[in-house]
């Protein structure tokens, strides 16, 4: 991202950028940037291509058109299904490109070996773009809320992450609501988060198995009717909750060969800011209850497809049995 940022600052592009990851936000952030930098509001010399079933005769087509009144056309091409495989007819503009063009793809996953992947890398330049974790996170929500004129601790960033998840469309949304919430208070605590955010349904299953950990049978249980309440199907839920146990599993076999708390955030997964909850939380559990507790939910999970429980009853027997 710091080629794409400096390419921004210095009005200085690549002919050729290949955008991918799982992060939409940041694809369509620097896809609206690089369009409004390089061409403006010029329509006459935008040309743009969307899905699996395009054309690439008509993209080399519109590539070679001369712009109108411009120095420059723009391309962009989005979610085609190239990065992975296909592109090819594209190759011979990739490696002659008119001085006049410019072109933008934007792929969710690309495969490094492809034909259209290296010849997207010598033209231009290709750029994954990930969920923004840690110190780079905390910064970008703290530039969000600087423009806004407001502020928040470090400890209520980490809170308002918790309820959100690393989605950054999401966490704007959710940011945006905490700012017109505070009218023109400065400073954003996790009192107002508590107040207006919605809370993710993997939050709910953090704090239901977290009770469970600690023996709080009632307070498990208002979690879960709680989901219920939300609509949340118990099938769905059953799934988080495996999916819970597995990874405090984990943490717990990292944690007795002595891995740092930096790895053990790699290995399973998660939000460095987050680590020392699942670590905390996995100290509530011993290792052959967690294993077991995996297994009850293998067998829930048969149970409800063979009919022999409700999903709901099924869930709610799981939870009593360990948070006894």
């Amino acid at each position: 991202m710091e080629r794409l940022n400096a390419d921004l600052k210095n009005s200085q592009f690549q002919r050729v950028y290949l955008l991918y990851g799982d992060e939409g936000y940041l694809k369509k952030n620097y896809r609206d940037s690089l369009k409004k930098a390089i061409i403006g509001d010029d329509t006459m010399n935008y040309s743009y291509f969307e899905g699996k079933d395009i054309d690439p005769g008509a993209v080399i087509e519109m590539a070679q058109t001369m712009p109108f009144f411009n120095e420059r056309r723009l391309i962009v091409v989005e979610n085609s299904g190239w990065g992975k495989s296909g592109g090819e007819e594209l190759i011979s503009l990739l490696e002659a490109m008119p001085e006049y063009l410019f072109i933008i793809f934007i792929e969710q996953t690309c495969d490094k070996r492809t034909k259209f992947y290296k010849a997207c890398g010598k033209a231009g330049s290709v750029v994954e773009l990930a969920p923004l974790t840690g110190e780079k996170q905390k910064y970008w929500i703290a530039g969000i809320l600087g423009k806004a004129g407001k502020k928040m601790r470090e400890s209520d960033i980490v809170h308002l992450v918790s309820m959100t998840g690393d989605d950054m469309v999401n966490l704007k949304s959710e940011l945006d609501k905490l700012i017109s919430y505070v009218g023109d208070r400065e400073i954003i605590t996790a009192e107002d988060a508590d107040a207006i955010v919605n809370r993710r349904i993997e939050d709910h299953i953090f704090k239901m198995v977290d009770s469970m950990g600690r023996r709080e049978q009632r307070q498990a249980l208002e979690y879960y009717y709680e989901l219920l309440s939300r609509r949340e199907a118990p099938f769905k839920i059953l799934s988080l909750v495996a999916r819970q146990f597995n990874i405090l599993l984990q943490t717990k076999e990292l944690i007795s060969i002595r891995t740092p708390e930096k790895q053990i955030a790699a290995k399973i997964g998660v939000n460095p800011y987050f680590v020392k909850n699942y670590v905390i939380q996995a100290s509530n559990f011993e290792m052959n209850k967690l294993r077991e507790a995996l297994e009850a939910c293998v067998r829930a999970d048969e149970d409800i497809k063979m009919g022999r429980m409700t999903d709901r009853l099924s869930v709610e027997l799981l939870i009593v049995e360990f948070s006894k």
